[in-house]
């Protein structure tokens, strides 16, 4: 499914997160436009969503494979385990928050828009990491900074 020439929609060409198509602009289209917000706001939903059926599938799998090894190397491999899978988690409900962040900046009117600067952050960029609170610029004179500061 290309492009519709009358109104803006996804394209089939590049998926992103959840099976869902990029979004391709309209010439002159204006930038977060109400098509654009709409297919963001799902692409962030679909994102949640593939989140937490992932943090259900942690929970089936610890509860099922809960086992008192009588070895306690046996124990402790389950153990480390578990403890990656509980740190991986513990790292999507952080993006889980950063996720619904974004959802609040669409239904206030801010989202796509850099924090530090004010500027476009780009479909594109917004495509690749849809959390994206910095333009490309800032973002990368954050890191300087960062890095300057180790």
């Amino acid at each position: 499914m290309a492009a519709n020439p009358k109104t803006s929609k996804p394209s089939s060409t590049h998926m992103v997160t959840g099976g869902i198509a990029a979004y391709e602009p309209e010439a002159g289209e204006e930038y977060m436009s109400k098509a654009q917000l709409a297919h963001f706001r799902e692409l962030l939903l679909a994102w949640k969503q593939e989140l937490m059926e992932e943090v259900n599938r942690t929970v089936g799998h610890m509860k099922q494979d809960a086992a008192n090894f009588a070895d306690p190397a046996d124990r402790a491999t389950q153990e480390e385990e578990f403890g990656l899978e509980l740190r991986a988690r513990d790292r999507e409900r952080k993006l889980c928050k950063k996720i619904d962040e974004s959802l609040r900046n669409i239904e206030l009117g801010n989202y796509g828009y850099c924090e530090a600067c004010g500027v476009e952050i780009g479909i594109r960029r917004l495509e690749a990491r849809p959390t994206a609170t910095l333009c490309i610029d800032c973002k990368t004179l954050a890191e300087i900074k960062e890095k300057q500061m180790a």
